[in-house]
């Protein structure tokens, strides 16, 4: 008969070591807690090289990762502005305003571009010397009762049970979402994110995004991040819809990258000397679920909502998302359990500003009519401005509880009723006759 199965017990269980999690066992294990992260050793795809907002390094600076730091050893690069480049020549240039960088704003007015696998393995470092144990498995059940997880159970027969659990497995395990069957609201079809690396010589401070649209075309784009001194990472983002089309022609996903590529003055050279890195693929259809707390469970990172990658959200939103986590459960752990009021607030805030971000971006940027209407630099601004203004107020309100949750919800619903508005007067009136669309202005 086979012996018991290996059981560890512990204050929290982290489940997944992607940047949420690292970084809410970090909060919790300088707290004093007992931490065990289970994660898989080797990583479910290859990271992509990140574009970061400008709330980030706030973020990353309590970690114990100052941006200065982060230069100096070579593992991210400033980013300084945003420029939008279409295949006329056209370029626009969005640079934060310099008024947020006083009163009572005080914004640093650059963030950075980071390099991925090697963020993560100095935070790593910070975690593991905090005395987090790792547990390099799968989780594959959960043990509940009553809407409360008891303990978690790996593939390889491991049983670890703690009175608190954080999910930050990410997008694509959700282990409690799968378990409590979650809801979760979609944005925007499928998408598919192609993506390479190449080696170049130093580059301009800032993101730069490349888009050539047609008037009816859902957009597809082109991102160059800068991610270390000499490496660029550079990706296409397509409606998995119009890939399986390319894809009918008999085409494989390289060439189709390649002849995006091609298509613009910056890249043709490169691809042409041959100088790709290795191609990477990965699907995704942003989403956030409609309820991220439980009694004693809280979801994380890309495991509670999945930003567009155009947002450049996405390392803000996991940081934030393990720091209030990890307060929450510091906070009421005495108490045994969340409040019913502080998992409310803590979905809440998770859920509007998802629906802020993916439906400003819809509505104003992917979908033809706004852009055909104002064009495409323009609906860039529109959208741009009340993004970093919005990153700006979180921020500074630090919301945590009912009524600061209720303030910003209602600043983000003004926002995203602002952006269906715009939206439905661009659809009701006939497209122009101009191409403005083409010029970008």
């Amino acid at each position: 008969m086979p012996g018991p199965l290996p059981s560890i017990s512990c204050d929290v269980t982290v489940i997944g070591g992607g940047l949420a999690g690292k970084a809410a066992s970090l909060h919790l294990a300088r707290a004093g807690l007992k931490v065990v992260c289970i994660d898989l050793q080797q990583a479910i795809r290859p990271p992509v090289g990140e574009s970061l907002d400008w709330s980030a390094p706030d973020l990353l600076n309590r970690l114990g990762l100052s941006a200065d730091s982060l230069i100096a050893s070579r593992i991210a690069t400033w980013k300084r502005h945003v420029t939008l480049k279409m295949r006329n020549g056209c370029d626009v240039h969005y640079v934060p305003s310099a008024w947020l960088a006083g009163f009572p704003f005080y914004v640093n007015l650059a963030t950075l571009h980071v390099e991925r696998t090697q963020l993560d393995d100095e935070i790593l470092k910070i975690v593991v010397d905090h005395g987090v144990t790792f547990v390099h498995d799968r989780v594959v059940d959960l043990v509940t009762a009553a809407g409360k997880i008891c303990s978690v159970q790996t593939e390889g027969g491991t049983r670890v049970s703690s009175p608190w659990f954080i999910d930050a497995s990410g997008i694509g395990s959700s282990v409690i979402a799968r378990k409590f069957n979650l809801s979760s609201l979609q944005f925007g079809p499928a998408k598919v994110g192609i993506w390479t690396y190449f080696r170049v010589p130093p580059q301009v401070e800032g993101t730069t995004l490349y888009m050539d649209p047609t008037p009816a075309e859902y957009l597809e784009w082109i991102w160059e991040i800068p991610v270390s001194p000499d490496t660029v990472s550079v990706g296409y983002v397509v409606a998995g819809a119009a890939l399986k089309v390319k894809r009918a022609e008999e085409e494989s996903v390289e060439d189709i990258f390649r002849r995006q590529l091609m298509k613009f003055s910056r890249f043709e050279p490169l691809v042409q000397q041959g100088a790709m890195g290795q191609v990477n693929v990965t699907s995704f259809r942003c989403r956030v679920h409609l309820d991220s707390a439980g009694p004693n469970w809280l979801l994380a990172g890309e495991a509670a909502s999945l930003v567009d990658p155009m947002t450049s959200n996405g390392v803000t939103a996991a940081l934030r998302h393990a720091a209030e986590a990890a307060a929450l459960i510091l906070k009421f752990r005495v108490r045994g359990e969340l409040p019913l009021r502080a998992r409310k607030a803590y979905s809440g805030r998770i859920l509007q500003t998802a629906k802020f971000f993916n439906e400003g971006i819809e509505k104003i940027v992917y979908e033809p009519e706004v852009r055909n209407r104002i064009g495409l630099a323009v609906a860039g601004a529109v959208y741009t401005s009340p993004a970093w203004s919005m990153n700006v107020v979180y921020a500074r309100m630090h919301p945590d509880g009912i009524l600061s949750t209720f303030l910003l919800g209602a600043m983000l619903e003004l926002f995203r009723i602002s952006a269906s508005m715009l939206y439905r007067c661009c659809r009701m009136l006939k497209p122009p006759v101009t191409t403005e669309f083409q010029k970008g202005t």
